[in-house]
């Protein structure tokens, strides 16, 4: 979203369905639902060097369908991110720390660091090669249960949908540090839809695009 002559703002929120095993009972009992809605706000230079950077905001809300699954506290703190692109690569890294401002007085206050490095390398026909695993910490947790540190990768996809650019991929991973009671390893598929800003010949190359599309369809045979 463009600001100003030199400012840009980009957004970036992740709503996770998340399945949850209870480690009580291990016969595949758990819980499985939407976990907190996690909001981030990055303002950005409309005009970025080999470097492209953003600070701003990073937001959690109480959106779990499960206490298991969700914090119970609304969150806010900063955040950043900077990443390059080199070639057939895409190297970089967003992270941001949050601490609870309100929310269920039943459950304990945040104060949680996270950090996500990612290196995708591009292949062929839009799909791609990537590791991008999840760290985080939580500052308020006993020695030996305040970190979470995967390690892992996986496939994704940039394609189409009609008109609308969306992102796919899947990445297993392995934890090397997790805290008591929680997963040895994890699983994540993500669809992330594009919104990127287009040029007006690059608008005008689409809209004839469209346009063919139309003429090449069947006519309907009139009624008689």
């Amino acid at each position: 979203m463009h600001l100003a002559p030199k400012w840009n703002l980009i957004t970036r929120t992740i709503l996770p369905i998340i399945w949850q095993p209870d480690a009580e009972k291990p016969n595949g009992q758990g819980w499985y639902g939407l976990g907190d809605l996690n909001p981030s706000l990055f303002f950005s230079p409309a005009k970025p060097g080999k470097l492209i950077w953003g600070v701003g905001p990073a937001i959690v809300l109480p959106t779990a369908t499960a206490p298991e699954l969700g914090q119970g506290k609304v969150s806010v703190g900063p955040g950043v991110v900077a990443l390059t692109t080199p070639g057939h690569w895409v190297i970089g890294a967003l992270a941001n720390n949050v601490w609870s401002i309100a929310g269920t007085g039943s459950r304990p206050p945040v104060n949680q660091f996270l950090l996500q490095y990612f290196i995708n390398y591009n292949i062929k026909h839009g799909w791609y090669v990537t590791t991008a695993p999840i760290i985080t910490a939580n500052w308020r947790a006993s020695s030996g249960n305040d970190l979470t540190l995967p390690f892992g990768g996986g496939v994704g996809r940039i394609f189409k949908i009609g008109f609308q650019p969306v992102n796919l991929q899947v990445q297993g991973f392995g934890n090397a540090k997790y805290p008591d009671g929680t997963s040895p390893w994890g699983m994540r598929v993500e669809l992330a839809f594009l919104f990127p800003k287009f040029s007006k010949a690059q608008e005008k190359e689409m809209l004839e695009e469209k346009l063919k599309q139309l003429d090449q369809q069947p006519q309907a045979a009139p009624q008689k």
